[in-house]
């Protein structure tokens, strides 16, 4: 079987390291034809920051992609399109028997719109998820792609049951848990401090965590400001360590802060960024992606939306959902910093272990379809 796995984010490429990683472990090992299982790594590059996504490569051991299409930025539409254009050309190419795409960025629709166009099956990592807000292009994403794969591979009930709802059948789903915790788990002892750590002094007790980059947080430079005014104002002391997002930078240069807690720094590659996760008090954020490593790690985690498409991180985990609302938020800042936070569990099948469950049902698929085909 060939199979295309595709990138097009940072987020992503978290999420399809331990996959590459768990194929070329099987193929090194295989003791079946050579054949029985094969990729293709193709990077869209809607992420266009070369030296950020480099980086990123190199901390999780991802090999070079087959393809680059470097489709760079653009509106959701015309990146989108650029997309498929690009992926079609590489089906037209060379033909893979499964696409297999992960999460809800614009490169998971799109790729998975070309192959279906191209008669390519689908497979979706993180498939199911919902946030059930429409006005998430995300949300659209994740809707429309799940609407046309084959194959669904999910983190647990609550997304089987949304695409049990929506129709699919039982046989396309398999449950294999939560692919991102496989990156965390594979190089948690790889994570290292950020250069600056000893220069601010830093340690487990002394700083929050914040990362914001959603439209609907960082766009209007009002809602901006006021966040980040009630994060400066209830840190408790703490520095807040602010690795800024490029279309945050933008708004925030517009802005006249006077704050007093609040460091801002550059994006931070993968290793660097885990170090400040597992090692602070707090973590406020907008990522949903943050929010399931936090809950593995068991750091109190303070989200600034009013959904989340991962509920197992507030029904077990340690999120909070406080949307805008500033008093919610000073409450739960409270009670970080004064350890006085909820008690979190980590979710089943959240192990380091997903990927290895997706190459095993794939190898199976290919030696029953060898085996039909023998028998035929």
């Amino acid at each position: 079987m060939q199979i295309d796995i595709i990138a097009g984010t940072r987020p992503n490429l978290v999420k399809v390291a331990p996959l590459i990683s768990a194929i070329e472990r099987f193929t090194s090992d295989c003791k079946y034809d050579e054949n029985v299982l094969s990729y293709r790594f193709i990077y869209t590059g809607q992420h266009y920051d070369k030296n950020l996504s480099t980086n990123f490569f190199k901390d999780l051991n991802i090999p070079e992609p087959h393809l680059n299409l470097d489709v760079g930025s653009g509106s959701h539409s015309v990146q989108t399109a650029n997309i498929m254009v690009g992926y079609e050309s590489a089906i037209m190419n060379s033909k893979p028997d499964l696409c297999i795409v992960v999460g809800d960025v614009n490169s998971t629709l799109a790729c998975a719109l070309a192959a279906k166009k191209c008669n390519v099956e689908v497979a979706h990592i993180e498939a199911g998820i919902r946030s059930g807000d429409r006005t998430m292009p995300e949300e659209t994403n994740r809707i429309a792609t799940d609407s046309i794969s084959d194959w669904f591979y999910t983190t647990g009930e609550t997304a089987n049951n949304n695409l049990l709802n929506s129709g699919c059948s039982t046989e396309q789903i398999i449950t294999v848990g939560n692919i991102m915790i496989d990156s965390l788990v594979n190089k948690i002892s790889e994570f290292r401090k950020p250069n600056f750590w000893d220069t601010h002094q830093l340690d487990n007790t002394n700083y929050l965590l914040l990362t914001l980059h959603r439209p609907e947080n960082v766009d209007n430079p009002d809602t901006l400001r006021k966040l980040l005014s009630a994060v400066d104002q209830h840190a408790y002391g703490r520095k807040v360590l602010f690795p800024v997002h490029p279309r945050t930078k933008a708004i925030l240069n517009s802005l006249d802060l006077n704050l007093e807690n609040i460091e801002l720094f550059e994006p931070l590659r993968y290793l660097e960024f885990m170090y400040l996760v597992s090692h602070c008090c707090s973590v406020i954020t907008d990522s949903g992606g943050l929010s399931e490593e936090t809950t593995f790690l068991k750091k109190p985690c303070i989200t600034l939306r009013s959904s989340t498409e991962r509920p197992e991180t507030i029904e077990i985990g340690t999120n909070v959902l406080v949307g805008k609302n500033i008093d919610e938020l000073a409450n739960y800042l409270r009670k970080a910093c004064h350890s006085q936070w909820k008690q979190g569990k980590i979710p089943p099948l959240w192990d380091g272990k997903t990927a290895q469950r997706i190459v095993d049902h794939l190898v199976s698929r290919c030696l029953q379809e060898k085996q039909n085909y023998m028998s035929a």
